[in-house]
């Protein structure tokens, strides 16, 4: 999740720094809005869009060296034989635990939503004032004792000390907002802002789109009044404003000055719309860089040696491309068993298989079934039951709270190793952990795992050695 949000943020960091350097000058108001709305949208999908074409653009060694060296698994004593690796078991104690990363989330949500309502609270204090005129699509609300002048949806509040040549330009102006709904756009990054009160970033993209509210609306108004009326108008007018994020305000201190700015610059040549192509070559890079970041990811560390070379076999066989990251893998791997003597043995050498004779995972036909999974439609599904099975075992009998003494800050980690005999039971547990009680706890989970139906080959029963890794985590 972190590392999402940071991927999140960092690619509406990207479009904002396009937008300001190379957009925001521009008189193509209406093409900056709707960059400004899907821009930041689009980098909360952009993390889930994996292009796995992308990867190969950029060398494997130098993904992993960003992130962290893969080593094989170091056993001490006898290197075992083949077996097959369990998915790694995350262990939780049971009873309430506080997610404190959670609550410092929900705080902050809970400020934000106060400071929305109270706002809002504010807002609505307006609408209790007299209405002056209805129309179809909108409604006017007169402030008294008051020069505001602003708009929320199809409602616009003037101030009743405004005169009347004003109010008439001024009602031109709001009514600009209220036709292109500006304030849908306003209350979408408020909402945005709620749930990512975390994210800066937001805040920007709110004020940059309330600004070009006001470009878009000046530019509608001068085409039927003369610029120099306009442009007195918002020199001399005293006014007064809200601090209210989500309404179009017509006098804003800050905005007066680059309203006229604007108002005064020549209309953007075509050519410069050719600016939004940078966007192409841009999301390239965000996507190029989630693939690399995926890839880094993809060769797990606790897979024993013979299920990574049959990864690697079934991917050959169906015709894939191996990546760099794939054909390193394969090598080490192929180091590793020569320098350990610990040669997988080809089919040939199973084929004449006594009963109770221990065959590895990776060679055999059928393999043993946890309680529960015999209707299973194949043996894959079978591997995954078991998996689920074992797992859900070991979460609800390890006794995490009875081993936190025993057990070292942060995250302690069990490797357990055991066979599945060739009549079903668990037999020859061993386990390695950072302390004997650690050991013995482990151990003792494994052998109370239920009766399973054991293992085949060539129809006999057979023993079949798996390995297990448990995780826990222990605060100080």
């Amino acid at each position: 999740m972190l590392q999402y949000i940071l991927q999140a943020i960092l690619f509406q960091l990207a479009f904002l720094l396009v937008y300001e350097f190379l957009l925001k000058k521009e008189t193509f108001f209406n093409a900056n809005r709707a960059y400004l709305l899907i821009t930041p949208v689009l980098s909360l999908l952009l993390p889930f869009l994996k292009v796995e074409g992308l990867s190969s653009l950029f060398p494997a060694d130098s993904v992993q060296a960003l992130t962290s060296v893969l080593l094989p698994e170091v056993f001490i004593g006898d290197q075992p034989q083949t077996v097959q690796q369990l998915p790694q078991v995350v262990v939780k104690e049971n009873g309430f635990q506080i997610n404190w990363w959670l609550v410092f989330y929900g705080l902050g949500l809970l400020a934000t939503m106060m400071i929305f309502l109270k706002r809002f609270s504010s807002l609505n204090r307006l609408f209790r004032f007299r209405k002056i005129s209805e129309e179809k699509n909108f409604r006017i609300i007169e402030i008294p004792n008051s020069k505001i002048a602003c708009t929320f949806f199809n409602t616009v509040f003037l101030g009743d000390k405004i005169t009347e040549s004003e109010r008439q330009q001024i009602l031109s102006h709001e009514l600009v907002h209220i036709h292109q709904k500006h304030s849908l756009d306003l209350m979408f990054f408020e909402i945005q802002k709620i749930i990512f009160w975390f994210n800066p970033l937001l805040y920007i993209y709110q004020n940059r789109i309330s600004t070009l509210h006001e470009f878009i609306a000046d530019a509608s108004v001068v085409k039927r009044t003369g610029k120099e009326k306009y442009y007195e108008q918002l020199l001399n007018t005293t006014f007064n404003t809200r601090n209210i994020s989500f309404i179009n305000q017509f006098f804003n201190h800050s905005l007066i000055k680059k309203r006229i700015i604007m108002l005064q610059k020549s209309k953007s040549k075509s050519i410069a719309k050719f600016k939004f192509l940078i966007i192409v070559p841009l999301l390239l890079i965000m996507l190029t860089y989630v693939a690399c970041s995926d890839n880094s990811e993809e060769i797990p560390q606790d897979q024993s040696i013979s299920e990574q070379l049959t990864q690697i076999k079934n991917a050959i066989e169906d015709g894939k491309e191996l990546t760099d990251a794939e054909k390193q893998q394969f090598f080490s791997l192929m180091q590793q068993i020569i320098e350990d003597g610990n040669y997988p043995p080809p089919p040939s050498q199973t084929r004449n298989v006594a009963s109770g004779a221990d065959v590895p995972f990776a060679v055999i036909e059928e393999v043993p079934v946890f309680p529960g999974c015999e209707n299973e439609s194949d043996e894959e599904a079978k591997k995954k039951c078991m998996s689920s099975g074992i797992a859900n075992f070991v979460n609800s009998n390890f006794k995490v709270k009875e081993m936190r003494e025993f057990a070292e800050v942060g995250m302690n980690r069990v490797i357990v190793q055991f066979k599945i005999d060739a009549s079903g039971k668990v037999v020859d547990a061993k386990a390695r952990a950072s302390s004997p009680e650690l050991e013995t706890e482990a151990i003792r989970v494994i052998n109370s795992l239920p009766q399973m139906q054991p293992g085949k080959q060539k129809g006999k029963e057979v023993g079949v050695m798996y390995s297990l890794p448990i995780v826990f985590q222990v605060d100080e």
